[in-house]
């Protein structure tokens, strides 16, 4: 349990004496806490890896390491207990309707989507289709949305860059699998960070897409839950994408009109 604790620390780049001071512990008891010179109760080792960010997953995962109970209760999202987040996310989704939006677990697997995500599956092979449906590797692979990507070296550096932080974030083995899988993907050279991470446009990075004859133009954002007390519900996210031009919104626009 200490040592999960200071790889977290350290991970975080906070020495024993800030984390301390953002605990309200002293740096004698942190010390022999990582040591395991001391036991830390359930609440202490809760509020060390909040103030330290820890996913909720892995916040379980020390408390297992130091012998007690996980904290965080992990449900399915078709239990009973989710059917209310179900149902907003569905009516999230739906409300965002004709433009493309899903909600994605932390491995980037898709758990649901509107009608408008038949714009980016349109093309794809089936097998990337087969559940689970992993929407890194369907953007970027070349059997997927890559060949109709206009931008797809910008794009990539962008899924890229994001990915690794994601990983670094988290720690989760998983993430960098998927980050040296995606990575051999061709695509373009990407410019790279001091870590190897590549670097995405520093404003705003458009996804532009080939639907057809035409070229659409998006921007996207993430919204995750605020306050998650289920390690389901904490990792899940979902995904919106907007118009990027007056082009692409009236398309879209005409599509949901017409019923083409």
């Amino acid at each position: 349990m200490g040592e999960l604790l200071r790889e977290w620390r350290e991970r975080r780049r906070l020495s024993q004496l800030e984390l301390s001071i953002q605990a309200d512990i002293s740096t004698r008891h942190l010390s022999f806490v990582e040591t395991g010179r001391s036991r830390p109760s359930s609440e202490m080792i809760v509020r060390l890896t909040e103030q330290l960010d820890v996913p909720l997953r892995e916040r379980n995962q020390v408390l297992l390491a130091g012998g007690y109970a996980p904290a965080y209760p992990e449900t399915s999202l078709t239990a009973p207990e989710m059917t209310t987040v179900r149902e907003m996310v569905r009516r999230v989704l739906a409300g965002h309707e004709p433009y493309p939006a899903l909600v994605a677990d932390r491995h980037w697997n898709l758990m649901e989507a509107n009608t408008g995500i038949a714009l980016f599956t349109e093309g794809c092979a089936a097998g990337l289709l087969e559940p689970p449906v992993n929407v890194l590797r369907l953007s970027l692979h070349p059997d997927g949305m890559a060949p109709r990507i206009v931008n797809l070296a910008e794009w990539r550096a962008h899924i890229l860059g994001r990915l690794h932080r994601q990983a670094t974030t988290t720690a989760d083995p998983k993430l960098f699998e998927m980050h040296e899988e995606l990575s051999g993907y061709p695509g373009g050279e990407a410019t790279t960070g001091p870590g190897g991470e590549p670097v995405p446009n520093p404003i705003m990075v458009p996804l532009r897409y080939r639907y057809g004859e035409r070229e659409l133009s998006f921007f996207s954002t993430t919204a995750v839950f605020g306050t998650p007390l289920d390690v389901t519900l904490a990792e899940l996210a979902i995904e919106s994408f907007f118009p990027a031009d007056p082009e692409t919104a009236e398309f879209l626009g005409d599509r949901r009109v017409t019923g083409r």
